[in-house]
């Protein structure tokens, strides 16, 4: 099962985090994998991973420029025979209320998590509908379907991003092109631990505590946990499965409404 041998997958935001962990099952199950991510420790990450028969390459790209994406998106093709899979994970946050969001704030986190998301949907589809197949999984959020307090543009980002999700599903039915979304609550990533060594000096252990605590299950996720639904929905196992968001929340979303 799960067997992605003679496939290709781009995963945006590749280098860290959820992304690092989809990299890394992805090509144990024998995917190709082309990372694009705005940072080259990416590399490091491909170096400590590697093993015989991985198929990685790094591609440093901006999502948010769409004349860049094109060209990368041409590069893989070139490098790999085509285009399977397309993974949108890049995001960025952007914690606030309204009141507490300027325009460049507003502006910067829309033009990663949805433009972004964006230019790399509009650079796949063409080669998807040329070859009749294709599987497209985006990164939302439980904030697309929850109030979640301090989160207003982060918010509306992932909302656009499940509404994306339908349209493509929709659109694309006679192409053989799937497309979902996950919609994770918190997972334990090095943007956490960031967060709380930035706002909380000192004081770090005590409020990852408390926001664990929120998740019904009684922890945050792991970036594996992530990458596991993942693999899943990418696969020929899941070929009946398009135009669904699925939450990895710890009972977030069902047991905290």
């Amino acid at each position: 099962m799960f067997n992605f041998k003679g496939k290709t997958v781009i995963i945006t935001g590749g280098g860290s985090g959820i992304g690092a962990a989809m990299v890394t099952r992805f090509a144990q199950q024998g995917a190709a994998v082309a990372i694009f991510d705005i940072n080259p420790n990416a590399q490091d990450l491909i170096s400590e991973i590697s093993q015989p028969g991985f198929s990685i390459k790094y591609y440093e790209v901006n999502v948010a420029d769409q004349l860049a994406v094109k060209q990368a998106v041409k590069h893989v093709v070139g490098d790999f025979g085509g285009i399977d899979i397309l993974i949108n994970n890049a995001g960025v946050s952007q914690i606030g209320r309204l009141d507490q969001t300027q325009e460049k704030d507003f502006d910067r986190v829309f033009d990663v998590n949805v433009k972004g998301a964006y230019n790399c949907l509009f650079a796949v589809i063409e080669q998807m509908m040329a070859q009749k197949s294709g599987v497209i999984l985006n990164m939302a959020s439980i904030a697309a379907t929850l109030g979640i307090p301090d989160r207003f543009a982060y918010s509306a980002t992932k909302g656009a991003i499940r509404s994306m999700t339908f349209s493509v599903a929709k659109d694309y039915l006679d192409f053989n092109i799937r497309c979902n979304c996950i919609s994770p609550a918190r997972v334990h990533t090095p943007f956490v631990d960031d967060y709380l060594k930035k706002n909380y000096p000192g004081k770090e252990q005590e409020v990852y505590d408390q926001l664990a605590a929120t998740q019904p299950i009684g922890r945050m996720g792991q970036p594996e946990e992530i990458a596991n639904l993942a693999i899943y929905l990418c696969s020929d196992e899941a070929a009946f499965i398009t135009g669904t968001d699925y939450p990895i929340d710890g009972g977030f979303i069902k047991l905290n409404t």
